[in-house]
Formats: structure tokens, sequence, C-alpha cells
């Protein structure tokens, strides 16, 4: 479920937190290869951990939030060359005001206005696929 089977993709997973409105986007940090580039909020998964624990884990970490972990957005989404499957779920927040520990900016972008930062190009699949859900 969480481990790579035979030296296979690593599985990431992204929360794309809603208010019903909007979708909070996170500007990457670092490394700077990847800086100024926007993402969902998550990350690896520890061994043994679930993916909606995991999704939980990294909300609190990376932004002080608890979140309830919905459906899936897409598919699976290959990103870093290969090397992971980005798996990006429906999240809402619980408790807790969002705050950008580990990201340089976070910002709550309208569907009409997610093309308005720059996305991971691993993540513009799910970002679509959001804009096409919040259009219906």
């Amino acid at each position: 479920m969480s481990e790579p089977i035979s030296g296979g993709p690593r599985v990431v997973v992204g929360a794309a937190i809603h208010d019903g409105r909007a979708i909070l986007a996170a500007e990457r940090a670092y490394p700077p290869e990847l800086a100024g580039l926007w993402e969902f909020p998550g990350g690896k998964l520890e061994p043994g951990e679930s993916e909606a624990e995991a999704l939980r884990r990294e909300c609190r970490e990376e932004l002080g939030v608890a979140v309830a972990v919905g459906g899936r957005v897409t598919g699976d989404l290959a990103t870093g060359g290969g090397r992971f499957l980005l798996r990006v779920y429906y999240a809402e927040i619980e408790s807790g005001e969002p705050r950008a520990k580990e990201h340089a900016e976070l910002r709550w972008l309208l569907p009409e206005a997610l093309d308005s930062v720059p996305w991971l190009p691993g993540n513009r699949p799910a970002v679509e696929a959001i804009r096409k859900a919040f259009a219906q």
C-alpha cells in the first residue's frame, strides 16, 4: 500500500484542502529547483501508515491544522521523473488556521484563479480535475 514494490515508485499524498469555494495552494520554499512552484500540501507515507493518516500528519506538520480526508481527486499521477506516484485527496479543515510552516506562502484560490500560480507539473492534472469538479 505505502511501500514501493520491487523498487517501484513511492506513493506520496497531497491534500486539496477546500472550504467549499476555494482551494488552499502552497508555494514551495525548497529545494532550490522547486522553490516558487505551487503544490498541494502533503508528502511521503511513513512505514505502516495509511494514505489518510499520512495526509492528516502532513497537514499538522506543514500547516498546523487538523483535516478530514475525503475522496480522491484523480487517479495516480506520476511525478519526480517516475520515482513517485502522487495521490491527491480532497480535505477540509476540522480545526486550526493554516500557517506556512514549511512553505514560502499559502494562498486560497478560487477555481477560476487556479492558473494564477505556477503549479508543479505533477500537480497540474489534479488542478484541472478540481477546476472541472467545482464548475459542476
